[in-house]
């Protein structure tokens, strides 16, 4: 998509606007930020994870962009294009909640099966304990990853050795957990 141009075609400013929530002015003002940052027009994992560090200075995101990286990459060609990127910035800061939900649970379901056991769910959390460090103080029932972990499938009256989770069964622990929810909207006015 345009390595070298500075300006997006107008095809795929159209493309972009009917894939995502932002118009005509934002998706060249992200185009040109996006270029700039990355001039070859592919943002590598490492890239990634660099920006990340910017937000996470106490702790550590390498792991968790690892995981985050693999949702924005949607070609799994190892790097995100300006498309993959836009299209995933729109759902985390303005998509619908049940959009939200569903790109949240993709970062989960890095097998892409479909279900969650316990043994997918426990890397993300930990990876996600990793990035915030000590900066946030979390209930008794979240003090470790394997305990939010085990959370999770306790609300769902799950056995976490057995069961598994599903999309349908994510949608229901986001209204039951609302740390699910508040991450879930954690891009959402920053754009």
């Amino acid at each position: 998509m345009g390595k070298s141009v500075s300006k997006l075609s107008k095809e795929d400013l159209k493309k972009l606007r009917d894939a995502t929530y932002f118009d005509k002015r934002e998706l060249q003002q992200w185009y040109k930020g996006f270029l700039r940052d990355c001039p070859s027009g592919q943002l590598s994992e490492e890239e990634f994870a660099k920006v990340y560090k910017q937000f996470f200075p106490f702790g550590d995101p390498t792991e968790y962009c690892h995981y985050l990286f693999q949702v924005f990459d949607l070609d799994s060609l190892k790097y995100i294009d300006f498309k993959e990127f836009i299209v995933a910035l729109s759902i985390a800061s303005r998509g619908s909640e049940q959009q939200k939900i569903k790109w949240s649970f993709q970062l989960y379901d890095y097998r892409k099966t479909g279900r969650l056991r316990y043994s997918d769910i426990l890397p993300i959390v930990r990876a996600t304990y990793a990035m915030i460090g000590p900066m946030v103080s979390l209930p008794d029932d979240e003090k470790t990853p394997e305990l939010r972990s085990e959370k999770w499938f306790k609300l769902l009256n799950k056995n976490k050795d057995t069961d598994e989770i599903t999309l349908a069964d994510f949608t229901k622990l986001a209204k039951l957990d609302p740390g699910i929810m508040n991450s879930l909207n954690t891009y959402e006015g920053l754009v």
